[in-house]
């Protein structure tokens, strides 16, 4: 079946709060829920993004910035969570039976004509996984919380058409910022975050040659800047489009997998960089 495209955007990135929009015309998933229910309904109603279209949600970990909105999300819109035995546990989320769906590593989850293969992840937590969601030949891979790059991460990564990738903090920032020490450890000690330096080495090491679009995504409120992090990306960019996640507010919806010029292109409306066909 040809899917084509892809509708993509960040709800909300940052450690108040994640999630995460991949979907096609027909049906759409979330990545994480760290955000409230109705701050999540109030910004996809601002990109004319419709609920009805979300046919699950999945979760990468137990910390809250990822789970926050979830329980009520997911019983409001009677939308099935996909999350790993371990994680649930952690979790201590108070979620009905009949919506709980166990995924395990390196297994490929089909919701509709989306597939979603979940691969684990290096991040302090039970069980943590990183996602490729895909429908056709087009691919988009979410890789945040990660505490260092991984042979499973540079695999998935070079097969992407767009990405959202951690780029959490500036190393010089972090070393000389306030943060006590322990936390300053956690951060960067190979199991918390991913550096700007590190992020940046996966992304000209590794990147597919048609990845269309990058966003950095959680990004530290203390550790990083924005326009940092965009200059760094920006002299590398060779073509893909760098988007900085806010952790205020909604990206545009950004459409993957289209080459410019054709008729698909042509058929999906913009204005102001907003998505108003309601996907």
């Amino acid at each position: 079946m040809d899917c084509n495209p892809l509708f993509i955007t960040s709800l909300n990135s940052g450690s108040n709060g994640n999630c995460y929009y991949v979907g096609n015309a027909r049906e759409a998933v979330l990545i994480d829920a760290g955000i409230s229910c109705k701050e999540t309904e109030i910004r996809m109603l601002r990109l004319g993004l419709s609920m009805s279209k979300v046919k699950a949600i999945f979760i990468s970990h137990e910390h809250g910035d990822h789970i926050r909105g979830l329980t009520v999300l997911s019983k409001k819109y009677q939308i099935p969570v996909y999350i790993t035995p371990g994680t649930l546990n952690n979790s201590k989320l108070n979620l009905p039976a009949q919506l709980v769906r166990s995924f395990y590593s390196q297994e490929t989850v089909q919701i509709g004509s989306l597939h979603i293969t979940c691969f684990p992840k290096i991040h302090d937590a039970a069980e943590p996984h990183s996602f490729m969601v895909s429908c056709g030949p087009v691919k988009v891979g979410v890789f945040t919380d990660l505490g260092a790059v991984c042979e499973q991460l540079t695999h998935h990564f070079q097969q992407c058409d767009a990405a959202f990738l951690e780029a959490n903090y500036d190393e010089n920032l972090l070393h000389n910022g306030s943060y006590p020490y322990y936390l300053k450890r956690r951060i960067s000690g190979g199991m918390g975050h991913l550096s700007n330096r590190q992020a940046l080495e996966l992304f000209t090491n590794f990147r597919h040659i048609n990845l269309s679009h990058l966003l950095l995504s959680h990004l530290s409120k203390d550790n990083n800047k924005p326009d940092l992090v965009l200059s760094l990306f920006n002299e590398h960019a060779q073509g893909t489009e760098i988007i900085v996640a806010s952790r205020d507010m909604e990206t545009p919806v950004f459409t993957i997998g289209v080459k410019p010029g054709s008729s698909a292109e042509s058929a999906v409306q913009t204005h102001s960089g907003l998505q108003v066909q309601c996907f």
